[in-house]
């Protein structure tokens, strides 16, 4: 498609938009938590431009998943692909009202709609033999040992913040509802899609669909998404103020402004892990060889700042 400058922005909400460590995770923190994000979200809105939000899910992904296991001899459990569609809807829907209720407060009224978005993955990915993605909650490394024996889970550290389940996490190929999402945005909608990576599915010879068990990683379908709706921007909002060399160590320093064949470099030195900012950087870089602009990681709390160039991580072609 024909790309205009500037007028399609794709916001990635991290998942901890919605649920953060520590909290207990009541509807009411949810909607408190995605009031918050809203508020810095709705501020950047100007009129023309066409905004796409997704968001991840793995805190609450993992929290449905555990209640299908405490009540299977009651209710039969669902399948991982159900729960990420659940977990899609449900916060797509807090979003989807804090964010109308924000623009609503400042005068600036749109129609914003949650889009259930299905992403089709491939069946021979190596993904579904080593599984890598978080989801749920933060365990004890006891805690985390007993839930190998008990439940066969497979059980990984999560950046030095504990141990958290690690599933099955096949490379997103393409969007299905892509085109619908290009209509909605095209028309002034605020849309809520690929929520949590969208649900994973495989496609058959025949083009019928059916789901995959796994959990696609949201920061590479949202770059697969922003290259294929032709954006030019993604903004990626998470709970670190901007991209870290050496994260977490003494020598730790912040990235203010990089292009993407520096960025390769220390990826390919190791400073960015599949759990943390990996996934974030080989969806930026994946964006932006596919044509796109910028891409900027930040804060929600920082992002007018970051815009400004005064936070927040700013990666370029």
């Amino acid at each position: 498609m024909t790309r205009r400058p500037g007028r399609l922005c794709v916001i990635s909400l991290g998942g901890n938009a919605i649920l953060r460590r520590g909290d207990r995770g009541t509807v009411e923190e949810q909607f408190a938590r995605a009031s918050s994000c809203a508020a810095h979200v709705a501020r950047l809105f100007e009129e023309g431009l066409g905004v796409v939000i997704t968001h991840g899910n793995g805190p609450i992904v993992g929290n449905i998943v555990l209640r299908n296991e405490a009540a299977r001899n009651t209710v039969p459990p669902m399948p991982l692909y159900i729960c990420d569609a659940d977990s899609e809807g449900g916060i797509g829907f807090m979003i989807q009202q804090t964010l109308y209720n924000q623009l609503h407060r400042l005068h600036r009224v749109r129609d914003v709609a949650t889009v259930i978005t299905q992403v089709v993955v491939a069946r021979d990915d190596p993904a579904f033999e080593h599984p890598t993605k978080p989801i749920g909650p933060y365990y004890s490394e006891a805690e985390a040992e007993e839930l190998r024996r008990a439940r066969s889970w497979h059980v990984a550290a999560d950046s030095g913040r504990g141990y958290r389940r690690v599933v099955a996490s096949p490379k997103p190929l393409r969007v299905v509802e892509v085109d619908v999402i290009r209509r909605l945005a095209g028309e002034g909608v605020v849309v809520i899609a690929a929520g949590g990576g969208g649900v994973p599915v495989f496609e058959g010879p025949d083009g019928n669909l059916s789901g995959a068990e796994a959990v696609i990683d949201k920061d590479l379908t949202t770059g697969v998404l922003a290259r294929e709706l032709g954006a030019d921007r993604i903004i990626n909002l998470t709970e670190i103020d901007r991209v870290y060399l050496d994260y977490g160590t003494p020598a730790q320093r912040g990235i203010h402004d990089v292009r993407v064949p520096e960025l390769r470099g220390y990826a390919a030195a190791g400073h960015f892990p599949p759990g943390s900012m990996g996934p974030k950087i080989a969806g930026a870089i994946d964006f932006l060889e596919g044509g796109g602009r910028e891409v900027l990681i930040t804060q929600p709390e920082l992002l007018e700042a970051a815009l400004e160039g005064r936070a927040g991580t700013r990666i370029h072609p």
